[in-house]
């Protein structure tokens, strides 16, 4: 069998069996009235990608990157690079007088609630995007073909968010596929998970938790409230974030090609 069918059947088996140890979990779920989390989700798919590592026959560090001191620092650099994709264009709308904050009262558990939610996000996603899926994607297409077919289902898994729609689901489309895009670069560059799950990580709790925008059109608590009166979506990303907005694409777009140009060229070798 080629390499090129071998990997386009391991994608396939994988859904399979992810599909397969899904569906019962969201029957049961619906049947006793408790709550598949994001969590469960994330657990279930490292399981289902260490099956399909092991029967495959790939190494496990593959899967994720060597767990070590680079891995660690790669998170952080990520993490920094997370944050600064939102901060900037949140910077960029208080400078121009578009959004002010104000802010709520502290809690530790605001804080703990987000990175929990957020860190449980970041690794479900970046296991589920750009682990077992992505690598045997590229394998089996390219670069950038598995970078396309991915950015459009990380988009599909978007698309029914609360406030998709008019404008805001323009720009949160195009900023959710480009947010791939960013993802699965920061994946080729280092051959890890580590800075994909950082920038995700960061982004998402740096939007929400700190600066108090949506994320992806979902609300958790934060420390501070934007306050936008009457100001176009398009500028400020309304209910669904910061990543629906110009500012938003702007940014990331700047730091899409930050990351690409980085180091001259593209580390990964299928």
């Amino acid at each position: 069998m080629g390499k090129k069918v071998k990997n386009i059947w391991w994608v396939v088996i994988f859904l399979l069996i992810l599909t397969t140890c899904l569906l019962p979990l969201i029957l049961l779920s619906n049947k006793y009235s408790f709550t598949l989390s994001i969590g469960w989700q994330a657990i279930l798919i490292f399981i289902v990608s260490l099956i399909c590592q092991l029967l495959s026959r790939h190494p496990l560090h593959e899967l994720t990157g060597k767990i070590n001191l680079r891995w660690l620092k790669e998170l952080i650099i990520g993490s920094g690079l997370g944050a600064a994709l939102m901060l900037l264009p949140a910077l960029l709308l208080l400078a121009i007088g578009t959004v002010h904050w104000q802010s709520n009262v502290f809690t530790t558990t605001t804080v703990v609630s987000g990175f929990i939610v957020f860190g449980q996000v970041a690794i479900a996603e970046e296991l589920l995007f750009r682990g077992f899926m992505f690598q045997r994607l590229i394998k089996a297409f390219g670069i950038w073909p598995a970078q396309l077919i991915i950015g459009g289902l990380f988009l599909l898994t978007h698309l029914n968010n609360p406030g998709m729609v008019g404008t805001v689901k323009l720009f949160a489309a195009i900023n959710i596929f480009t947010a791939s895009v960013l993802f699965g670069i920061a994946y080729l560059k280092t051959n890890s998970l580590a800075m994909p799950l950082g920038v995700h990580f960061m982004a998402n709790f740096t939007q929400g938790t700190i600066l108090g925008f949506g994320v992806s059109g979902g609300k958790e608590p934060s420390l501070l409230t934007p306050i936008s009166i009457n100001q176009p979506v398009w500028l400020t990303g309304g209910d669904f974030g910061l990543e629906a907005s110009l500012p938003g694409l702007f940014f990331l777009v700047m730091l899409v090609g930050t990351l690409y140009f980085w180091r001259n060229a593209i580390k990964f070798t299928p």
